[in-house]
């Protein structure tokens, strides 16, 4: 995954930049209790104004309540989160955290930049906190203090780990986490919803921050046609991707 980069296409969200990470991570254990709580009856404001995270105090509940709906939307009216919503239903509590990340990749436009530090660590290396720090230092020259960009760069270490890339409580080794077809789908899906078609969804940011070669990709996208959650081909120098049973069933776009 050497050359990585990502300043060349921007998020579909980032003229309206948004973060967490200056004081959170992916917060992916919170998350997904709201999910169970809410999910059936879109309930997810009731389930965090009654504190199913377990926060210790009223500030705590406020805070914790605005970082999670500032990146996951809890808005079934919204495509993405409808997609997010389905598919969180189809994938098991092993494929979770990945689509969990996936979505807030999407959404936090510093954990978007990030990924060019973890992809261009080569496999059983050290991801060091320093290296989220370069790398935000070079977006964002003296903007951030040294406390600061050390929290945001732990913060975006500790988000990678939730995910799988990264592993070990204090070494932060790189590692290859196991990408299901269900977990390529949703990357899929969400990169055909921010616009791109045919091959380059394969190029979209989202799609490559799952660290796999195209011919893995390829791979994962045939298993996801023959369980029916895309339609793919590729044939010769041709790539096509479509979505109608999803797009139907989930009724986006209307």
């Amino acid at each position: 995954m050497a050359g990585f980069k990502l300043r060349d296409k921007l998020s579909m969200k980032d003229n309206k930049k948004k973060t967490v990470h200056v004081h959170r991570t992916i917060m992916f254990q919170e998350l997904e209790k709201v999910m169970d709580f809410g999910i059936d009856l879109d309930t997810y404001t009731t389930a965090m104004e009654a504190n199913v995270f377990g926060k210790k105090s009223a500030d705590g509940i406020k805070q914790t309540s605005n970082f999670l709906s500032r990146i996951y939307l809890f808005d079934p009216k919204v495509d993405s989160f409808k997609v997010f919503k389905y598919f969180w239903k189809i994938t098991s509590e092993d494929e979770r955290p990945l689509m969990v990340f996936l979505f807030a990749f999407t959404q936090d436009h510093l954990l978007f930049e990030s990924a060019e530090v973890v992809a261009q660590t080569p496999l059983k290396e050290k991801v060091t906190v320093e290296a989220f720090k370069e790398n935000l230092e070079r977006y964002y020259p003296n903007k951030y203090s040294a406390v600061t960009s050390h929290s945001i760069g732990k913060n975006l270490a500790s988000s990678w780990k939730q995910a799988g890339f990264i592993e070990g409580k204090t070494k932060n080794i790189r590692v290859q986490p196991e990408i299901s077809y269900k977990v390529a789908a949703f990357a899929f899906f969400l990169a055909f919803l921010e616009g791109d078609r045919g091959e380059f969804i394969l190029k979209n940011p989202t799609v490559k921050s799952l660290c796999l070669s195209e011919t893995k990709l390829r791979d994962l996208a045939i298993e996801a046609a023959k369980q029916e959650l895309l339609q793919y081909q590729y044939s010769g120098s041709v790539t096509s991707f479509a979505f109608p049973q999803l797009i139907s069933k989930l009724q986006i776009f209307d």
